[in-house]
């Protein structure tokens, strides 16, 4: 059984009686040393949130502090995520081998510590830091690139996953320019004059064009075996896709080059390719054939709200020009965590039992009681997590509406409460005794 197929099954139809699962011939080394990054920069970008709640609450969002906070979860969670993530899920959706394991590796050691380095020296203001994380993560982004570039290249499936990920790796090395340009200009001071504009394409072509179109690929092929709901109208991931990718760049152009008639047809394009996006999810759950959801898709269900509440944001804001800096932290804030960092959880709470089982348990098939994927992890600390995550970014948004610090940073305290038990979870998956292995207490 491979990971397609165990992702069609009922975790807790994952018994003993199971074919022995088997995973993509990538490393799984290779794709739990991304998540465990991924997962140790969430953690410390949710400590980051407490510490910069105050700057957020007034709408302050340029200053070294939340450019560093930003960055351990664009860069350090959801990047490090994705990767990990197409090492594993690429094999099995298009069929062809990564390309290089050891490139594969070897980006990785280039961006972990190089994403580190540059959240360190963004919020310390240090030029050293910044510009040799710059440079780690160019190596690492470009080596990672260049990787599932030629992985792609290999596939004879071009269907719409295979088109997005091909379109989000260009955006990707879009976004490494822009962000080049930026750094740049904290010592030369070259676009002084156009930092905010080019921060603002810089962000949406990283959120939307990197992020975004990387879930739609991936939700197109995951989320019918994860939700067991083959019925919907798949052509809504193409036309998500389509919509997407000509808006990001159309919006992006219209914002550095201050040409009003291309921000609002980008702006119009990217609000109707995240509503076909959020269609086609919101359809997958309508027709699904198992009612009862798991955490994971618990965590999915409760980020579209968010997803659609920042498409609605991003036009209005757009109207009402960058000065109003309130509602821009807002509109960043609910696309991020509230929209992108609920839903990559959602997907992991699926990915990390199924892997981690076979690890664990796969070579043990008919050797006696095992425990399923679903065993691996507390349903009951997910649901506070996923309570604490959505309290949390609400009294966050709370917050900057209202000016409040304090509002803002118990919504904060909330959110990292929700990246500490995630810890935990993975923890106890990773090492923790499920029940069906432990030692039945001796009879008296």
């Amino acid at each position: 059984m491979g990971v397609a197929e165990l992702q069609r099954a009922n975790p807790r139809e994952l018994t003993v009686h199971a074919t022995a699962p088997t995973v993509a011939s990538t490393s799984l080394w290779l794709v739990g040393e991304h998540f465990a990054a991924a997962t140790v920069y969430l953690l410390v970008g949710a400590a980051g949130l407490v510490w910069i709640a105050p700057d957020l609450a007034n709408g302050i969002y340029l200053t070294p502090h939340v450019a560093a906070v930003t960055h351990l979860f664009t860069l350090g969670w959801l990047t490090l995520t994705i990767f990990g993530a197409l090492y594993q899920f690429m094999p099995v959706a298009l069929g062809v081998p990564i390309h290089s394991a050891r490139a594969a590796h070897a980006a990785f050691w280039m961006l972990a510590p190089g994403i580190g380095g540059f959240a360190y020296g963004l919020a310390e203001s240090s030029t050293p830091f910044v510009m040799s994380g710059v440079v780690l993560v160019a190596i690492g982004i470009l080596l990672a690139a260049g990787n599932v570039a030629a992985t792609l290249a290999r596939s004879r499936s071009r269907d719409v996953t295979w088109a997005a990920i091909a379109t989000a790796i260009v955006f990707l090395l879009s976004v490494l320019a822009l962000g080049a340009m930026l750094a740049d200009n904290l010592h030369s001071g070259l676009i002084a004059a156009d930092r905010v504009r080019v921060l603002a394409a810089h962000l949406h072509v990283a959120i939307i064009g990197w992020v975004l179109i990387v879930i739609v690929g991936v939700s197109h092929r995951m989320l019918p075996m994860f939700l067991l709901a083959d019925g919907s109208d798949s052509r809504w991931s193409r036309r998500a896709l389509l919509l997407l990718a000509l808006g990001v760049p159309t919006l992006a152009v219209g914002l550095i080059g201050r040409l009003p008639a291309a921000s609002w047809t980008g702006a119009f394009l990217v609000d109707a390719g995240v509503a076909a996006f959020v269609w086609r999810v919101y359809a997958l759950y309508r027709v699904r054939v198992r009612r009862a959801l798991d955490p994971g898709m618990r965590f999915v269900r409760a980020s579209l709200p968010f997803v659609a509440s920042s498409a609605i944001m991003g036009p209005v804001l757009l109207g009402l020009g960058s000065t109003h800096t309130r509602l821009a932290t807002a509109y960043v804030t609910t696309g991020l965590l509230g929209g992108l960092v609920l839903f990559v959880t959602g997907i992991l709470y699926k990915i990390i039992p199924l892997l981690t089982w076979t690890v664990r348990f796969g070579r043990r098939l008919g050797r006696g009681p095992l425990p399923t994927a679903a065993d691996l992890y507390s349903t009951g600390v997910a649901r506070v997590q996923l309570t604490l995550t959505v309290a949390g970014v609400g009294l966050l948004l709370a917050g900057i509406a209202a000016a409040s610090p304090l509002v803002a940073r118990t919504g904060t305290l909330s959110f990292l409460g929700a990246i500490v038990l995630f810890v935990y979870q993975i923890g106890r998956i990773r090492w923790g005794v499920p029940a069906a292995l432990r030692s039945p207490p001796p009879s008296l």
